[in-house]
């Protein structure tokens, strides 16, 4: 069992990778490696694909790694195996990115990521720090998760989803703000699991696990 999480050079990946390989050691969930080679992607039973700073960055850095998109493409969605997208790598499943200018996302799962504009204005953006889970949407990934159980969140776009079908789990922020995506084979997660201690650790164990 492989797991690959796809390195295309949006952010520091050595939290993530030791999160994942203890969990997988933990569950005998085989080897995870961090790569930026489309022939690791398409080997692998599981994908990651993380991702910090702006959409329309992210997305261009993705593309700019010959052939890493079209293997993560083969891999999801004509071979079906497990993805978990984090932060922007989540944002990136969407229809469309509205950050800064509108940016075209995989189209996976629709819906559009927009601006956090919270009821209560005194409120900053971006939302940072500890929130806790409500979950909306049952899913094996979210096995031994409540609502109330909370994760960390660094972002100041958030994900809209078309189908509240494929809302999992959001949290409040003056305001319904969507946590946790997913559909068929595929979850996505706004905020970091790696660094949600407990919560953020059994998620990824869960992932481990899963078979769609």
């Amino acid at each position: 069992m492989l797991t690959a999480i796809i390195d295309y050079d949006s952010g520091n990946l050595h939290s993530a990778e030791k999160a994942f390989q203890r969990m997988a050691r933990e569950a005998d969930a085989g080897e995870v490696i961090v790569t930026s080679q489309p022939e690791d992607v398409l080997r692998a039973d599981r994908v990651v694909l993380p991702g910090d700073g702006a959409f329309p960055a992210c997305k261009q850095e993705l593309f700019d790694h010959t052939g890493l998109f079209e293997a993560t493409e083969e891999a999801v969605i004509r071979q079906g195996r497990p993805f978990l997208g984090i932060c922007i790598g989540m944002q990136m499943l969407a229809t469309m990115g509205r950050e800064y200018e509108d940016t075209r996302g995989f189209g996976w799962i629709d819906g559009e990521v927009l601006k956090i504009a919270p009821q209560d204005t005194a409120l900053k953006v971006p939302h940072m720090g500890w929130n806790n889970l409500v979950i909306d949407t049952p899913h094996p990934v979210l096995e031994g998760i409540s609502s109330g159980d909370h994760a960390y969140f660094v972002h100041s776009y958030h994900f809209q989803v078309a189908d509240p079908a494929h809302r999992l789990a959001h949290v409040d922020y003056s305001g319904d703000i969507t946590a946790i995506v997913g559909r068929d084979n595929m979850v996505g997660m706004q905020f970091h699991p790696e660094k949600s201690q407990h919560t953020g650790l059994r998620l990824i164990a869960n992932f481990l696990s899963w078979a769609p």
